[in-house]
């Protein structure tokens, strides 16, 4: 296994990173990595929906989308991030994933005597008390799961940088987001994060060496990193989108997450299609938006685009008649 420590705080540059891992390296990973104050959207989410942007500019807080699903994260020295990359099995659900990922990290925290636990969709919790969410990205046959640690964030930037979802009067929008926690109130006093860091990475690395290369990102790497991250992750492209100029939108929340579906319809005929949601997701959601344009907006003709499509692959624990359901 490789284990990368990066030093690097600039998020733009450690998402692109998180890419890079992804699809061009083939041995297993393991890496621990912090940013700057930042706001990291999941790759399907409605970024404007997401934070407080009049907080975020004030601020000078970064907002960056990553490549994996689920919700949007906020990010700051006090908080760890943790990366796994390996070998995709084919046929492992997301539940399974979670649970593999993350037992290394509870290992540790039980070790301390942090009684921590995996609940819901993919947090880890102490109490009931979120301190970790994580998330999921496939390429081919890799798969990369990271997560945050939040350690000692300021929970007062945390609350005020992420947009509040207030549910709407029958709309399944997504509630308040459940209480957080430091990791701090409740290791010990003399612990610090560079501590908690040097034993995540001694348990992760065990005591034989030859499984284990401390080995950083080369000049080589660095090259294709800098490239991707001035291409795709520090654009306004990548990181909000374009803003679609819909007239139906449709909501809903689901055992798998939020969904919002945006449509254009003229004549009976979806013109264009945006679908956003922090569910999590095997296969690109843009698959599913191409093959519905043009399509009539009748169940049967829905039903028949995407006859073709795996939609557990594309939209993980959401039911496909309900999910059907949003565009009419």
């Amino acid at each position: 296994m490789r284990c990368i420590m990066d030093t690097t705080l600039d998020p733009w540059w450690n998402l692109a990173v998180e890419e890079y891992l992804l699809t061009h390296l083939r041995e297993p990973v393991f890496r621990l990595w912090r940013n700057s104050p930042a706001v990291i959207v999941g790759r399907n989410q409605n970024t404007r929906a997401e934070i407080n942007s009049e907080f975020v500019r004030e601020h000078n807080i970064a907002v960056v989308r990553r490549l994996s699903g689920g919700g949007a994260v906020f990010h700051d020295l006090g908080n760890i991030n943790y990366t796994f990359v390996d070998r995709y099995v084919p046929g492992t659900n997301t539940a399974r994933a979670f649970a593999r990922f993350t037992r290394p990290i509870l290992d540790v925290l039980n070790g301390l005597e942090v009684r921590a636990q995996l609940e819901g969709r993919n947090d880890l919790v102490i109490e009931g008390r979120k301190f970790s969410g994580n998330a999921i990205a496939l390429h081919r046959d890799r798969i990369l799961m990271h997560g945050t640690l939040l350690f000692n964030s300021s929970m007062k930037d945390l609350s005020q940088a992420l947009q509040v979802k207030v549910r709407e009067e029958g709309r399944g929008v997504a509630s308040n987001p459940r209480r957080v926690c430091n990791l701090s109130e409740y290791l010990p006093a003399e612990m610090s994060a560079r501590d908690f860091l040097s034993l995540l990475k001694t348990h992760i690395a065990g005591d034989i060496d030859t499984i284990y290369r401390n080995i950083p990102l080369n000049p080589k790497e660095c090259d294709v990193i800098k490239d991707l991250c001035e291409k795709k992750y520090r654009t306004f492209a990548w990181n909000y989108g374009r803003k679609p100029a819909m007239e139906i939108v449709k909501r809903e929340r689901f055992p798998g997450g939020n969904m919002e579906v945006h449509l254009n319809v003229k004549d009976d005929i979806i013109e264009d299609v945006k679908i956003y949601g922090d569910y999590f997701f095997l296969s690109p959601t843009g698959d599913i938006e191409n093959a519905l344009r043009g399509c009539d907006r009748t169940r049967d003709a829905v039903k028949e685009r995407l006859k073709g499509f795996a939609l557990e692959d594309y939209f993980r624990n959401i039911p496909g008649e309900r999910f059907l359901d949003l565009f009419f």
